[in-house]
């Protein structure tokens, strides 16, 4: 399939106007071609419109209609064969292995979603028939599903050009739901995101969907976000990025007439704790494993380990000297763009010279473009509770290693963190009760919890939650990997006395779609 330049509006392609703008090698320091036109908002206005008229009928599909399209999706990137590795490689500078493995996951969570759909649980439908006789007042029929929100604006992600992006776990999740998808292109990788536009545009054809269930817009800076978003035919947002952007779009969704959700995932440092038990027993191949986990895709990943939390003295020391040989024998590497380069920089940079900081390795040098330095700092938990900037995320392969004088001092340390992602345990059996104890603090600070794992890979499946509170998420109701993410794009209505012949499917008294159903506050099929 050739990578022509152009956006996707429903079935059209269509070349913006409001300049042109290229996408980049970062291994190769140079521009590619072809030249993508930049779009406005006039092209984000047809781009809603044609959702906004698609959200009525896709809504209304078959379920089994909505569950092929997410198939065909998955088919259509599979077809696209070498030539998606190829570009995706070229723009992220990602080895082709590890983008190859990231298809696997983004052809793989759609077909998760196509099975959820036809499961239909997640419509959660409730029956509570009427009760006339019921004294001292009948009580009415009441029935509830849950219905899709609208069209929803999802915004690609840099480090996941594939899983996270204009076929990742927010376009699957919203169009499992039955929402239409206006996706925003990442600059960072533009033909991979026309490739696989073109794979969803094709399925919504071949389906025999309303062309604006999907399109595909490009816009350089924030004026074709930023329009996106304040959109009213836009219900709903999903978003992988910074906290400023984050933040910025939750601004803009604030100030419209009607407010809407921003599910963004934005800011976490991910503590591990390596608890006392376990580190004098394998201090060393604990701290050899979190080199390997940190600096993993260059740290470029929202759960690398930015932080290890543990009690001072020789342990901790070894702990420290076993890392920081560990890291120093890793050489830098190519970031995902320049721009991330160099905000990498910065923040190395700051940390360095903030008083108090130790810098105890860095990793070799290389001829790498954009390349990041593993780098890895030790400080005192009083420092960390009395600067605030030594909790921003860095994102990039560096980690601070914080020394608490007691497990007192290690509890206030997490109560004092903003919200996470992830927070890992690493634990033998001696130490499971400091853990217990830990416990409740982990559970009100971060969406998932792990024992004697590092947090850089994320599973996608029924359980998993990728989320948390402030600022790790903006909802931290909700995850945006895993099935669980369909639901930040349902909401429930009630039907109350409401004639048979108007029912929906999914309450209607003969149960047409064999869905699982509260009957009475009983679960029932039928």
């Amino acid at each position: 399939m050739q990578i022509t330049g152009e956006m996707l509006l429903g079935a059209a392609a269509v070349r913006g106007t409001q300049g042109s703008v290229r996408a980049f090698a970062p291994a190769l320091n140079e521009e590619l071609e072809p030249a993508f036109g930049v779009g406005g908002v006039a092209e984000v206005e047809r781009a809603c419109v044609l959702a906004g008229q698609a959200f009525d009928a896709f809504r209304a599909a078959p379920l089994d209609t909505r569950a092929r399209l997410l198939e065909a999706i998955a088919d259509n990137i599979t077809a696209l064969g070498d030539a998606l590795i190829e570009r995706a490689h070229l723009e992220s500078a990602l080895p082709k292995a590890r983008l190859e493995g990231e298809r696997g996951r983004t052809t793989g969570q759609l077909k998760l979603f196509a099975s959820l759909v036809r499961d239909g649980r997640w419509l959660g439908a409730v029956l509570d028939p009427a009760l006339p006789e019921r004294k001292p007042l009948p009580r009415s029929d009441l029935r509830a599903q849950r219905i899709p929100l609208g069209p929803v604006a999802v915004f690609g992600a840099s480090n996941f050009p594939l899983a996270f992006s204009v076929a990742g776990g927010d376009t699957a999740s919203a169009l499992a739901a039955g929402c239409p998808v206006v996706v925003k292109a990442h600059p960072a990788h533009l033909g991979t995101s026309e490739l696989v536009g073109r794979a969803i545009q094709k399925a919504v054809a071949d389906v025999g969907l309303p062309e604006g269930v999907f399109s595909l817009v490009i816009g350089e800076g924030n004026a074709v976000g930023e329009a996106l978003v304040a959109h009213p035919a836009i219900k709903a947002v999903g978003f992988t990025g910074s906290r400023r952007g984050g933040l910025a779009l939750s601004a803009i969704s604030a100030r419209r007439r009607e407010p809407i959700p921003v599910y963004a995932e934005m800011s976490s440092i991910n503590p591990t704790l390596v608890l006392p038990a376990a580190l004098a027993a394998r201090g060393d191949a604990l701290a050899t494993a979190f080199v390997d986990s940190l600096t993993l895709g260059v740290g470029q990943f929202c759960t690398n380990p930015g932080l290890v939390l543990a009690i001072d003295g020789p342990d901790l020391k070894r702990f420290a000297e076993t890392a920081a040989a560990a890291l120093a024998q890793k050489q830098s590497q190519t970031m995902l763009t320049a721009g991330i380069a160099a905000a990498y920089d910065d923040g190395v940079n700051t940390r360095a010279q903030t008083a108090g900081v130790e810098q105890i390795a860095q990793g070799a040098a290389s001829a790498a473009p954009g390349g990041a330095r593993p780098v890895l700092f030790r400080a005192a938990a009083e420092l960390l509770i009395g600067t605030p900037s030594l909790e921003d995320e860095i994102f990039g392969p560096t980690s601070l290693i914080v020394a608490c004088r007691d497990e007192a001092e290690l509890a206030r340390v997490l109560e004092h963190l903003e919200g996470q992602l992830t927070a890992t345990l690493l634990i033998d059996p001696a130490d499971y009760p400091l853990a217990g104890r830990l416990l409740p603090i982990l559970e009100r600070k971060a969406g998932r919890i792990l024992a004697n794992g590092f947090p850089t890979g994320v599973e996608v499946c029924h359980a998993m939650v990728h989320g948390g509170p402030f600022p790790a998420t903006s909802d931290s109701r909700t995850t945006s990997v895993g099935t669980m993410a369909i639901e930040r794009f349902l909401r429930p209505v009630c039907y109350q006395d409401l004639p048979a012949e108007l029912l929906p499917a999914a309450v209607q008294d003969g149960n047409p779609l064999g869905l699982w159903r509260l009957r009475d506050g009983e679960l029932v099929r039928g």
